[in-house]
């Protein structure tokens, strides 16, 4: 930075805030740093005692903390977030849409381990609402060597670190197991809880099959979906060790691959994921009807914006996989099951 005479600084940018005090009224930033002085600025400074002003000084290969700003947030996005305009360094990116939120972590942690500039934002995977905010990119400093932004970038690739992937309207079919269901001893009330679920991200339910526990029919009612051109198929009850628990049996003699049976999440261990020709088929435990959020609310959200789940996904759950059942719930804006995505 260098000194100036405050009557030749338009056009210069400040280098740091300047505080101005009126007597009764106000003592706050009446400029921030990085503020480009204007004609009108001149008579406000001089009255605030400032015969002279500490300016950013442009050298050859350094940036201003606005012009880093920008690189950083084009990076995120590459056009497909919405940014707000730069403010004292900083740029806020949000949802432009409806949908998942999706972000490559290995890259963004490579980048912010450059030292100098940052990118902060929520947590993968999450789903969100088309103007709910995503991340902010600033600078550490008030100037920056340019170079850093060019490892930034280089790192970052052709790719967006960032997107919003839409929910799809997928065709959904539910299988409800159990005798006690099928043969009328109890009300259904698992297939309405899940209904509720698949319609929250614009599934289409093409019906609800009761079955009791003989894993033929519940095979057979699983097959009868995917004829009807089903991209979704949830199973209901029967996932525990029981002997007469025999839904993931009768998943298994569908010819699906199954993912996992288990996983490292309370409510929710019971849990089977499985594809058939790309066709998610899941089981789910009985926590799913009763508990406010389970590995299905986890999970769902992938699976509905075509996100593919494997293995090792699910065994990162456990970091955080553990929901503590909260007085008023905050999902998805909680820990539950966001530290390891």
């Amino acid at each position: 930075m260098k000194q100036i005479k405050t009557v030749d600084a338009v056009g210069h940018i400040l280098c740091h805030d300047m505080t101005q005090i009126i007597r009764g009224e106000t003592k706050d930033a009446r400029f921030r740093k990085g503020h480009i002085v204007a004609p009108e600025d001149i008579p406000v400074l001089l009255s605030m005692g400032k015969d002279t002003l500490y300016v950013w000084e442009q050298k050859e290969g350094y940036l201003h903390e606005n012009d880093a700003a920008q690189r950083l947030a084009a990076l995120c996005g590459r056009g497909r977030l919405t940014c707000s305009p730069v403010k004292e360094g900083k740029i806020d990116l949000s949802a432009p849409s409806d949908g998942l939120f999706c972000m490559d972590v290995s890259r963004l942690d490579r980048i912010n381990a450059l030292g100098e500039i940052m990118i902060a934002a929520r947590g993968n995977h999450t789903p969100v609402k088309a103007g709910d905010k995503l991340a902010g990119t600033r600078v550490i400093p008030l100037v920056i060597d340019e170079k850093k932004l060019e490892q930034a970038e280089e790192i970052a690739g052709t790719e967006p670190l960032m997107t919003v992937k839409p929910f799809l309207p997928k065709k959904c079919g539910i299988v409800t197991t159990g005798n006690e269901v099928f043969y009328g001893r109890i009300k259904d009330t698992f297939s309405p809880v899940v209904a509720d679920k698949l319609k929250e991200y614009g599934g289409e339910i093409l019906g609800v099959t009761l079955c009791g526990d003989a894993p033929e029919a519940i095979t057979a009612a699983i097959q009868a979906y995917l004829e009807q051109g089903a991209d979704f198929v949830c199973c209901t009850g029967g996932m525990s060790v029981d002997p007469d628990d025999r839904t993931p049996a009768a998943i298994r003699a569908t010819g699906a691959d199954i993912v996992t049976y288990g996983a490292p999440v309370l409510p929710g261990a019971m849990f089977l994921l499985s594809y058939r020709n790309g066709v998610p088929i899941v089981g789910l435990p009985g926590c799913v009807m009763y508990a406010k959020r389970t590995i299905f609310d986890l999970v769902l959200p992938r699976l509905m914006a075509d996100v593919p789940v494997s293995k090792e996904d699910l065994a990162r759950f456990g970091n955080g996989g553990l929901c503590l059942n909260c007085e008023t719930c905050r999902f998805p804006n909680c820990g539950f099951g966001r530290m390891g995505i």
